[in-house]
């Protein structure tokens, strides 16, 4: 599982060294964490759609998810501040590239009609951000104990300083961007 580390450390440095011309390694971008992000909006009527929200992420990432809660109450959504309205989990070192090897190479292949992920969802400082529409792509969520089809945004951190230098890290990662 640790396949994508492995080849971090070997093959990504390398090409990088050589496209982006850097003289040591310490320089090159790595991926800092992933970010798991799943907003719950319907959690303010009904508490154990949360539950089972918090359930399916913590099968998805291997690792225990904590409550977001809502910074500003806003009237027409219903919503006080202080009120849970969703979960996350953050993931570095081997659970991130395990997730990472999972996410490329087994759950976005299942995504129904996938054409590549978005290349232009960078954030401008080498992080990229991506939206998933439905969990059940997920090989470990069984689809007879989901009770409502939920969406999550991914979002990965790197040390890349620019948008380029992220996109070639991810493309040696084998993320499947879109042409």
């Amino acid at each position: 599982m640790a396949r994508l580390k492995e080849m971090y450390q070997s093959e990504i440095v390398d090409a990088m060294m050589k496209k982006f011309g850097y003289k040591n390694i310490m320089e090159v971008p790595k991926l800092d964490k992933i970010v798991i992000n799943m907003g719950v909006g319907e959690a303010k009527d009904n508490a154990k759609v949360l539950d089972s929200a918090v359930r399916d992420l913590e099968i998805i990432s291997g690792q225990k998810a904590v409550l977001t809660k809502a910074k500003k109450s806003v009237a027409n959504f219903k919503i006080r501040e202080g009120m849970a309205i969703g979960c996350k989990v953050t993931l570095r070192g081997e659970k991130m590239y395990e997730f990472a090897d999972r996410l490329i190479n087994l759950a976005l292949p299942r995504v129904r009609d996938f054409r590549g992920v978005n290349p232009n969802a960078f954030d401008g400082r080498g992080n990229y951000a991506l939206g998933i529409k439905e969990q059940l792509i997920f090989p470990e969520i069984e689809y007879d104990k989901v009770d409502k089809v939920r969406g999550m945004d991914v979002i990965f951190v790197t040390t890349a300083k620019t948008d380029e230098e992220a996109r070639e890290l991810l493309t040696l990662f084998n993320m499947p961007f879109a042409k």
